[in-house]
């Protein structure tokens, strides 16, 4: 199919099998590994390694899904050393003593931030009393013992000379929130000795430890509001270099690195401001240099080899790549080593955004990502569909993302804005939502909605808003209060802070409570536009019971909304094997609402672009 201007649209397979992602990017003794999750083979993940001269194989077991479910959301599922695979997989802790050969199981249980240390491996192992950090023998049967243990939460391990190194969070706090850096004496096959905090508390986030060449510990620090970067040198904790921007990701996952060591002396630093991404070193001296690349969007998952650092990247015009850059000379070189467009999606024509910045009453900004319809005129007109990114403390992210384009090639266009509470904004700017979810939040995805209606981008009645998981919440209170929006999509939301606060993971416990004291529980009595609900039935971030709950209360009022139960898919429904059918779904919900208006007013012309 195709639209009047001859622009193509988008096909579901091709959206969903272009959506393949790349994570924990990582070197190895022989070269570079990283987890490959592709939809189109119904979201199953692999190791994949490449190296010099040999392009890029699998090195987990075929069938065998590499996921570590350690906090609920995971990291640091994979570890190699001497043609040795440590995973992490369903059920517990993975070894394959050759790559791609048979798995065996080492030890049930929940694990992640996997590290090898001097003849050991060591990771976080999660139980229902709190963390542990365990150390486990790399030959022979596999031995694990206890190194800490604490009723919160541990960071992933990191090992260095005569010492170890780690993050720790309490069960009342996120990391993004107080998170510590401790380190102790540590031998091999010893025990942890004299462990002393360096940085972090209750107003301070202290993350992504790594220890340097130099022998100093390196960590990220918000304490001046950005996460910056800081050293101890075994007596003192110094600042870095001050960057406007943020040198961390927020902890969601372990075992991010968002930095890393050249040979050279060099520091090489992913930072974040806004939706942008950027990459600079740190000279010795404690210049900060740009690094010119293509990439406006960079994983916290760099690996350096040499004078080179691999990163994960991308740009409103290229997918996200595992690409590796050569820093030795003042010109970059950009190596491509994976790219996840299918061919029948080479040089497809896509919407790239522009930047919108708009001013709210307290004066701040609120800035969004416009993508208009593909090939679209400079003085477009179309339906909208406002985004609400999930988190909330994620971001939005300049980046081509297919499954914004299956919609601007159908004549849509897509905003994604970054609301109160969103990460690359600094410590205060992330906190501010804080008992007030569900109402600022949706004021910045209202006012944002609300300039593009003034402006004349669109109508009444063909402006729409979604969300995911949190971001759900949020679509789901702009319905609930008179806006802008013609209808609603909402996908593995949230719907009740006091009750998800009793059903969420035990690491996000702190988060419910902190974000819950705004807009409350969403009332089916208050929700008046159309309503999509899409939820997979194995759900544990936010379960399913609560969305069905709000379908029956919103029937039995006679405002029944259309609902999408995903058999067997979790709380990631854009990356599961149903990803195409909730895609079609949110499509057909809107082109129905505009069908309906049409109907209603039939003296009324639709936007040019719907169908």
């Amino acid at each position: 199919m195709r639209l009047g201007d001859g622009i193509a649209e988008l096909s579901v397979d091709d959206a969903v099998r272009a959506s393949v992602s790349y994570d924990q990017l990582r070197a190895g003794d022989d070269g570079l590994y990283w987890l490959e999750t592709r939809a189109d083979a119904g979201g199953g993940t692999t190791v994949t390694r490449w190296r010099s001269g040999e392009g890029n194989r699998d090195v987990s077991p075929a069938g065998f899904n590499v996921a570590s479910g350690v906090h609920a959301y995971g990291g640091g599922s994979f570890a190699v050393v001497e043609g040795t695979l440590w995973c992490v997989g369903g059920d517990g802790l993975y070894r394959s003593r050759r790559y791609g050969d048979e798995i065996e199981l080492v030890s049930h249980g929940c694990f992640g931030g996997l590290t090898i240390g001097d003849g050991e491996l060591l990771a976080v192992r999660e139980l229902e009393q709190g963390d542990q950090i365990v150390a486990v023998s790399l030959t022979g049967a596999p031995q694990m013992r206890t190194l800490v243990s604490s009723r919160g939460f541990f960071g992933a391990p990191r090992p260095g000379p005569g010492w170890l190194a780690w993050t720790a969070w309490s069960e009342r706090d996120m990391p993004w929130d107080a998170c510590e850096v401790w380190v102790a004496s540590y031998s091999p096959r010893g025990s942890v000795e004299d462990p002393v905090k360096l940085a972090g508390g209750p107003n301070e986030s202290a993350v992504e430890p790594q220890w340097g060449p130099d022998g100093a510990l390196y960590f990220a620090s918000d304490r001046n509001d950005w996460w910056n970067l800081y050293r101890w040198n075994g007596l003192n904790v110094e600042a870095v270099a001050p960057i406007a921007g943020e040198c961390a990701a927020e902890p969601w996952e372990l075992a991010y690195a968002s930095y890393g060591f050249l040979d050279d002396g060099r520091i090489v630093v992913a930072v974040q401001k806004g939706p942008r991404h950027r990459l600079v070193v740190i000279e010795p001296d404690g210049t900060v240099r740009p690094v010119d690349l293509p990439y406006t969007s960079i994983k916290p998952y760099l690996a350096v080899r040499g004078t080179a650092v691999a990163l994960i990247g991308s740009s409103p015009t290229a997918a996200p790549q595992v690409a590796l850059i050569d820093l030795a000379d003042a010109d970059p070189q950009v190596e491509v080593l994976a790219r996840s467009e299918h061919a029948g999606l080479d040089g497809a024509r896509v919407s790239t955004p522009t930047e919108l910045r708009v001013r709210v009453a307290s004066g701040r900004e609120v800035l969004a990502l416009v993508y208009p319809p593909t090939g679209a005129a400079a003085d477009w007109r179309a339906p909208v569909i406002v985004r609400v990114h999930p988190g909330p403390t994620a971001s939005c992210l300049l980046r081509l993302d297919w499954q914004a384009q299956f919609f601007t090639s159908r004549g849509f266009a897509v905003v994604d804005v970054d609301y109160l509470g969103s990460t690359g904004y600094g410590r205060v700017f992330r906190e501010s939502l804080y008992g007030r979810w569900g109402l600022d939040d949706v004021d910045d995805c209202t006012i944002v909605a609300m300039h593009l209606l003034s402006a004349g981008r669109t109508v009444l009645g063909q402006v729409f808003i979604r969300g995911a998981s949190a971001g759900g919440y949020t679509a789901l209170h702009a319905v609930a209060r008179d806006g802008p929006f013609a209808a609603a999509t909402a996908v593995s939301a949230i719907v009740d802070p006091d009750r998800w606060a009793q059903t969420v993971p035990r690491f996000q416990r702190a988060h419910a409570m902190r974000l819950r004291g705004g807009a409350g529980r969403v009332r089916a009595a208050a929700v008046h536009p159309p309503l999509l609900l899409i939820h997979g039935t194995a759900d544990e971030v936010a379960v399913v019971e609560d969305v069905c709950q709000l379908a029956e209360e919103l029937t039995s009022l006679g405002t029944a909304p259309e609902v999408l139960l995903l058999a067997d898919v979790g709380h990631y429904v854009a990356s599961s094997r149903r990803a195409g059918a909730a895609l079609e779904a949110e499509l057909n919900h809107y082109r129905s609402v505009m069908a309906g208006a049409a109907n209603d007013h039939s003296g009324c012309t639709a936007a040019s672009g719907s169908r």
